[in-house]
């Protein structure tokens, strides 16, 4: 699969993880448009579409993911989300979308525990833009 012209949105107010993953992503031949905050990719979304947004959990609120995620749906219910998370490593409660009860409402349609390797999320991309 060829990732040309593939856009990414990529949201997280984690400097360090960003700049790492659009570094990857961009090697792998996607074009990486970046957020650190919700508010800042809905402006992003007002006047662009990304192929695919990996969004972080916790943002400016702890549930700041699942609202951009909603957001993202409800704007363009064909745009993959990946939904990353360090929720279990900052708080220690655990958190999945296992059921379809809970996947009905976290509104991605995968979900990543950070640390993320590279290889993973790249699996997961290339299978939502098949």
């Amino acid at each position: 699969m060829t990732n040309d012209n593939k856009t990414i949105l990529l949201v997280d107010d984690d400097i360090d993880f960003i700049t790492a993953q659009k570094l990857q992503l961009e090697r792998a031949g996607f074009k990486v448009i970046m957020a650190e905050s919700q508010k800042k990719a809905e402006e992003t979304l007002m006047t662009m579409r990304p192929d695919l947004a990996i969004v972080d959990l916790m943002l400016e609120y702890k549930d700041s993911g699942f609202a951009l995620c909603h957001h993202i749906k409800k704007k363009d219910p064909t745009i993959p989300v990946i939904l990353v998370t360090g929720v279990t490593s900052d708080t220690g409660l655990e958190f999945d979308a296992a059921t379809q009860e809970e996947r009905s409402w976290v509104k991605a349609n995968a979900m990543l525990i950070k640390p993320v390797r590279f290889e993973q999320l790249l699996w997961e991309i290339e299978q939502l833009l098949q």
